[in-house]
């Protein structure tokens, strides 16, 4: 189905359900195998229309797992297979954000369409980024994340107030320790030791940043529980590094010298997991 420039609606949700129309049209719909889901998910078996699945989860209200099922499929494909599965996550959740945008313009002044930007914002940055599918119910979480979003803007709207003396109200600016944003306790880390330079900016996505895990771990080319092990890990080392002083303190030579010992150790271990799973592949390869 083509929509065209004057056909598209205004409302952000609006614009949502035509593009979600658009996808599951003939010739070619988008569809869901449920099959691949696992059987035991309580979920209807085969290959099913992205309608008819919407409706049934709103018809199961207490299918818990297999709502869990769908929603972590759904994320991870929006995650990793391009915008159109994006717009099919969005269009899936489209009645718990119209039920949203409802409760939140009640008594609302301003433009209905800005609190539906909102939510749809709250809802795709939870999607993108900040949904954590090691952890049960991912669309509560994201329904959660765009009611937050809407929340906000009315909770802003309703307490600005016009400031003159910005000075004033922004206070002393002295830095509280460790003096430095924790982008560079991580950079610091790297340079003792604590962390491989590879992993730096991962790290820093992952913590710092809140990004989704699977595209980072997709474009590592690890799997997805390793490196959530991974920074489980650095997540350890500097908190004892912070807790001894030594993440924002000044290393001695001895320390520095321990730390390296065990960073070369780390990379060694490293680079003979990745050989054993090269010469695995190889040897799989030729007796295929």
């Amino acid at each position: 189905m083509a929509v065209s420039d004057t056909d598209w609606p205004d409302s952000p949700l609006d614009a949502v359900e035509v593009a979600f129309a658009a996808l599951i049209c003939d010739p070619d719909p988008v569809r869901l195998d449920l099959d691949k889901l696992g059987g035991d998910s309580g979920l209807p078996g085969g290959v099913m229309a992205l309608p008819e699945l919407r409706e049934w989860l709103l018809a199961h209200p207490r299918a818990y797992r297999g709502r869990d099922r769908v929603w972590r499929e759904l994320v991870l494909r929006a995650r990793l297979d391009g915008p159109a599965w994006v717009v099919v996550a969005a269009g899936m959740a489209l009645p718990a954000l119209r039920r949203c945008a409802g409760r939140l313009r009640v008594g609302w002044s301003g433009e209905a369409y800005d609190v539906d930007a909102e939510i749809l914002t709250g809802f795709l940055t939870a999607l993108r980024d900040r949904v954590d599918l090691s952890k049960p119910a991912p669309y509560a979480s994201l329904c959660m994340a765009a009611w937050r979003a809407g929340y906000e803007l009315r909770r802003r709207a309703g307490d600005s107030v016009p400031v003159e003396d910005v000075e004033h109200v922004i206070g002393p600016r002295t830095p509280t320790v460790p003096y430095g944003h924790p982008d560079l306790l991580v950079r610091r880390a790297v340079r003792l030791g604590l962390l491989d330079a590879c992993d730096e900016q991962p790290y820093i996505d992952l913590r710092l940043g809140r990004r989704a895990i699977e595209p980072i771990a997709a474009a590592m080319g690890v799997r997805v529980d390793a490196l959530r092990m991974r920074v489980r890990r650095i997540d350890e080392r500097l908190a004892r590094a912070l807790a001894s002083g030594l993440l924002t303190g000044v290393a001695s030579a001895q320390a520095a010298a321990d730390l390296a010992a065990i960073a070369k150790h780390r990379d060694r271990t490293r680079a003979g997991r990745a050989g054993t799973c090269r010469g695995n592949a190889t040897s799989a390869a030729a007796a295929a």
